[in-house]
């Protein structure tokens, strides 16, 4: 009998495949779970550990210092009673030292390193022993000469052709109480051809006559009833003293440094009925 052939295998249908469960796969190990192997030797894996939770930061408070625990107050020593007497001998007394009233400007000499103008010179060989005093201060030259001969040195700068001060550009004072003759009464002089500068100046006392220069400077016409209004400098031989900023009937002179900060009044007057009579008779004089 002939050989039976066996029949090939036909494929499976896909209606079948379809019912047929799944061929198994090795499982793979789920998150968390202890994987083991059949190989001798290999040891136990765990997964990746899962992400520590988080808690949220706790509120900061608003002052930082308040949060900070307060620091122990520090600790004071008793105080010990000094002895009697003990304290003034640690402790001298010290009393200010009070400054004096400047007798008067430095009216510092000239650096020896500096020669004297031709201007000064000049003078010097024309009216020796005019000058008492030869100063220079910033830049600037000032001659002191007495008032005795304030107008033959005023001449000179004015007509010497070396000199040629022909223009009085002020005239002004200070006051200076401490000192016997309490008043520089100063010349601002200035050559409008030689283009130089030079300040004369005149030292005088309470009462002391000074010379009026308008015959040489007609320029110095109000700047010195300005002298005589507000310091009370007794200028004479001027053409037309009289106050030029102050009522003429007005006491005392307000640029003098011992006059009253309150004002004229009963300060400068025994009596105020002196004032009221003074300022009822210039009122009578007005109406007449």
């Amino acid at each position: 009998m002939a050989d039976e052939k066996k029949d090939p295998e036909l494929p499976t249908p896909p209606e079948a495949a379809a019912d047929k469960p799944p061929s198994a796969s090795p499982a793979e190990p789920l998150k968390g779970e202890v994987s083991r192997t059949d190989s001798p030797g290999a040891g136990v894996s765990a997964a990746a550990p899962a992400k520590p939770r988080t808690e949220p930061p706790a509120p900061k408070p608003d002052n930082p210092a308040a949060a900070r625990p307060a620091a122990p107050p520090p600790k004071v020593p008793p105080r010990v009673a000094p002895k009697p007497g003990a304290e003034a001998a640690a402790k001298p007394e010290h009393k200010p030292a009070v400054a004096s009233a400047p007798a008067g400007p430095p009216d510092p000499p000239p650096p020896a390193d500096i020669a004297a103008p031709v201007f000064i010179m000049r003078l010097h060989d024309a009216l020796p022993g005019a000058v008492t005093q030869l100063s220079y201060w910033v830049g600037d030259w000032t001659i002191i000469v007495p008032a005795g001969r304030l107008l033959d040195v005023g001449r000179f700068l004015r007509d010497d052709p070396a000199t040629s001060f022909d223009f009085c550009s002020d005239v002004t004072a200070s006051d200076w109480p401490p000192r016997p003759q309490r008043f520089d009464v100063v010349y601002c002089l200035y050559s409008t051809r030689l283009r130089h500068r030079v300040r004369l100046k005149v030292r005088a006392g309470e009462g002391d006559p000074v010379p009026s220069v308008t015959s040489i400077w007609p320029a110095a016409n109000w700047l010195e009833r300005e002298v005589w209004d507000l310091f009370g400098v007794h200028i004479v031989n001027h053409p037309d003293r009289r106050r030029i900023l102050m009522p003429e009937e007005w006491q005392g002179h307000p640029q003098r440094k011992d006059y009253p900060l309150e004002g004229p009044g009963e300060l400068l007057m025994e009596s105020p009925l002196d004032w009221l009579r003074i300022r009822t008779a210039q009122d009578t004089r007005d109406i007449e």
